[in-house]
């Protein structure tokens, strides 16, 4: 009997699917995995806590997979903010604050974690920046980018307008959710979930 691969983008369109429309959605509490930085996204240390975040996720795939809990990796997402009073144009590249995450199944909390941990740590790679976390963002506004992630700027200009418009405010830093894969698609046609918390 072969079992199916949860594919949390099939099991959860709510979450992972948006339209150049903005909308509200409702995200519950959710477990993530999750690394912290601060720097550009061309820099090094970005890369490698991506690569990190990979390891870490499919770690867990492969241990869960053995006791028939398989699961296709979620797609990678991204909170950014900045410190301070400057927006993000007048801010240094190098000082942008971001905290890369990947939604995990509902089976996958502390224990999967740590079992992982002690598979990365044997053999010897990297992980120590990757935590396991719950966050909870509530009522949200969201809508689809189609384009380079440096021209997102019209299409958030439309989310805020909707936000403002709807009587809400942003309660929440910038959060992505990349749909495409940058290594395999053209700029122009990536696929980006931009999303605030509101309240």
């Amino acid at each position: 009997m072969i079992l199916e691969k949860l594919d949390l983008t099939k099991a959860y369109p709510e979450y992972y699917k948006a339209t150049s429309k903005p909308k509200m959605v409702n995200i519950e509490p959710l477990n993530y995995l999750s690394v912290k930085g601060k720097s550009s996204p061309e820099d090094q240390k970005f890369t490698s806590a991506i690569e990190e975040l990979y390891a870490m996720a499919y770690t867990i795939k492969f241990n869960c997979k053995v006791h028939d809990l398989d699961f296709v990796v979620p797609k990678m997402e991204g909170f950014w903010w900045v410190e301070g009073d400057l927006t993000f144009d007048q801010t240094p590249r190098e000082e942008w604050c971001w905290k890369i995450v990947m939604r995990m199944p509902d089976f996958v909390g502390d224990v999967e974690y740590s079992l992982a941990c002690e598979s990365l740590r044997a053999k010897n790679k990297a992980h120590a920046r990757v935590q396991i976390e719950e966050i909870h963002e509530g009522l949200s506004a969201q809508i689809l980018h189609v384009g380079s992630y440096e021209e997102e700027a019209a299409t958030l200009e439309k989310l805020y307008t909707y936000i403002e418009q709807e009587g809400f405010k942003i309660n929440g830093h910038h959060h992505e959710i990349y749909l495409s894969d940058p290594l395999k698609t053209a700029p122009h046609k990536l696929k980006t979930i931009l999303r605030y918390a509101i309240m």
